[in-house]
């Protein structure tokens, strides 16, 4: 992969003109530019620059409304629904948790449902807001059909991510991000991109035979992790993420879709909880011990730090020079 050396403060900037150029109004490009570029600053590249292109397709084929203002609703004092009117996800999201913030520091525990979104961004940003509040947070969300249940060689599931953190108040929280699949497509994606291969049980060819060729399974089907408990947290995320929220499944999102190559529509829920009203004032000096005792332990490395230790470096980032290129010309013509 030829890679250019390129400041944190330009990819931004980039992003947001890309998005400005296609349609997008201030607050929506600025939230995408800041959820990509938190993505390239933490090491994410899977959820960076690599998914400009995808917006741009969905701003262009109109599936996405690039000025869409969401509406925030709260149905009970600790339950509150963000409709997105088709924006992308990240839009809804700063309008919607922090109402979800304030409803949980007041009851102790609070749900966000965001349905009419497009959800093609990282998910840890969610949770990890939450934990920066000092509560606790799990987000998952739903895509479209690339993973076979356990058992099965035809897709149903989306890679469906799930994310949780823990808050450590004066210091980085516990935090992780990770798809129920075997490996996230886009990061099967970037192994395609960069010619290697994925590991084994990744997932099938289209002949449902196993492989190890991101070509491959990129036209069959990807697996869970963990087969069938894999499977049963992926089961889990849609009736999370689609039936306690009333918007579509995986293969219903498929169905309604314009095949654009952007995100679908789809929902999410984020729900979250306050250690300080469940457990009491002791909660923190109990939840330390535990983690610096994890911690302690040889070749063990706490969830989300390898992220927070990317952060510190506010240098240059390493992108793709075939990326840059592409993401460049998309923000100099829209046609």
């Amino acid at each position: 992969m030829a890679a250019i050396s390129f400041p944190l403060e330009e990819i931004y900037q980039l992003i947001k003109s890309v998005m400005l150029s296609n349609g997008c109004d201030e607050p929506n490009a600025v939230a995408l530019a800041d959820i990509m570029t938190r993505a390239e600053r933490d090491g994410s590249h899977s959820h960076g620059l690599f998914r400009v292109p995808g917006y741009v397709k969905a701003l262009r084929s109109g599936k996405v409304d690039g000025k869409a203002k969401p509406k925030v609703e709260k149905i009970t004092p600790a339950i509150i629904k963000v409709n997105g009117h088709g924006c992308f996800a990240p839009i809804a999201q700063s309008v919607g948790l922090p109402a979800l913030v304030e409803a949980t520091k007041e009851i102790g525990i609070g749900a966000l449902t965001l349905t009419g979104i497009h959800h093609f961004a990282a998910l840890w940003p969610e949770t990890e807001y939450l934990a920066d509040n000092g509560l606790v947070g799990i987000a998952c969300t739903a895509y479209m059909p690339s993973v076979a249940p356990a058992g099965s060689k035809t897709a149903l599931f989306g890679t469906n991510p799930i994310s949780f953190a823990w808050p450590r108040p004066g210091g980085t929280p516990i935090v992780y991000d990770m798809a129920t699949a075997s490996m996230a497509l886009g990061d099967v994606q970037i192994a395609l991109r960069d010619g290697r291969k994925v590991p084994e049980g990744t997932g099938l060819n289209a002949k449902g035979e196993p492989s190890t060729d991101p070509a491959e399974i990129i036209k069959g089907v990807l697996l869970p992790f963990g087969g069938y408990k894999g499977s049963a947290i992926s089961l889990m995320v849609e009736l999370l993420a689609a039936g306690l929220t009333g918007e579509q499944f995986s293969y219903e999102a498929k169905e309604n879709d314009n095949g654009d190559g952007g995100p679908p529509r789809g929902g999410e829920i984020v729900l979250s909880m306050s250690p300080d009203i469940i457990a009491g004032s002791e909660w923190q000096q109990h939840v330390e011990k535990f983690a610096n005792k994890m911690s302690a332990m040889e070749g063990v490395r706490l969830p989300g730090a390898r992220r927070h230790k990317n952060r510190l470096d506010i240098g240059t980032r390493k992108i793709d020079s075939a990326l840059l290129k592409t993401i460049r010309e998309l923000g100099t013509s829209n046609t």
